[in-house]
């Protein structure tokens, strides 16, 4: 479990709001609520992750959200009553997390809210001016170059953009569909030998065997 974690929750239904904050307060947590996305707009600063509704009286959620990526990378986890497919991708394109439908079993949340900050942990630490250091790969994410045991090595755009996926999710299942997605655009095309096959060539290029772990059935998970 993570420690103390300040949390936004974006929310302007009373009844929801108030029982969120009891929950994550008696977790230990510094929940924050906020009724509006204007509210999280100008006080997101201090927060160490965001719990959004899409549902929000002033303008809707993935208006807020776009707004927010503009402005920080805070992590947010979408939670609303929104169950249909094209909110889910909107969201998760637009720069969610994660996306929770509502009504969500409180334990699950909190685990992905923590997940959500974990994550964006890992992201950004440890790092030096070269870039992101994993054991003796480096990964220069700006710069959009890899190392390994201070020697360059070569990869192309797509793998280069795998590399990054699972870097900056490190210790995280990641599906293949949201591979595919994040990758290629086009979740579908999961059933094709496309991600197998880059995913063979970044391994090969990496030489090191069980950096990258396959989740039988799912996906995969960078593991150092």
């Amino acid at each position: 479990m993570l420690a103390w974690m300040r949390i936004a929750v974006v929310e302007d239904d009373d009844g929801v709001g108030d029982a969120l904050t009891d929950a994550l307060t008696l977790v230990g947590h510094a929940p924050v609520r906020m009724r509006r996305g204007a509210d999280l707009l100008l006080g997101y600063h201090d927060m160490d992750v965001v719990l959004l509704d899409l549902g929000l009286p002033d303008m809707d959620g993935l208006e807020v959200l776009r707004k927010l990526r503009t402005l920080s990378s805070v992590p947010v986890v979408v939670l609303t009553a929104r169950d249909d497919e094209r909110s889910v991708v909107r969201a998760l394109r637009g720069g969610a997390d994660d996306y929770v439908v509502k009504p969500a079993r409180l334990g699950e949340l909190h685990a992905r809210l923590e997940v959500a900050a974990r994550r964006r942990i890992a992201s950004s630490e440890p790092a030096t001016d070269d870039g992101l250091v994993l054991g003796d790969i480096v990964v220069d994410l700006v710069g959009r170059t890899a190392e390994v045991d201070g020697h360059d090595i070569a990869l192309t755009t797509k793998e280069f953009e795998l590399l990054a996926h699972l870097v900056t999710r490190r210790g995280e299942a990641v599906s293949r569909e949201q591979l595919m997605d994040a990758i290629w655009g086009d979740a579908y095309v999961a059933i094709s030998r496309t991600l197998d096959v880059h995913m063979t060539a970044l391994r090969s290029k990496l030489g090191r065997p069980g950096t990258i772990v396959t989740i039988r059935g799912f996906g995969y998970r960078w593991d150092t």
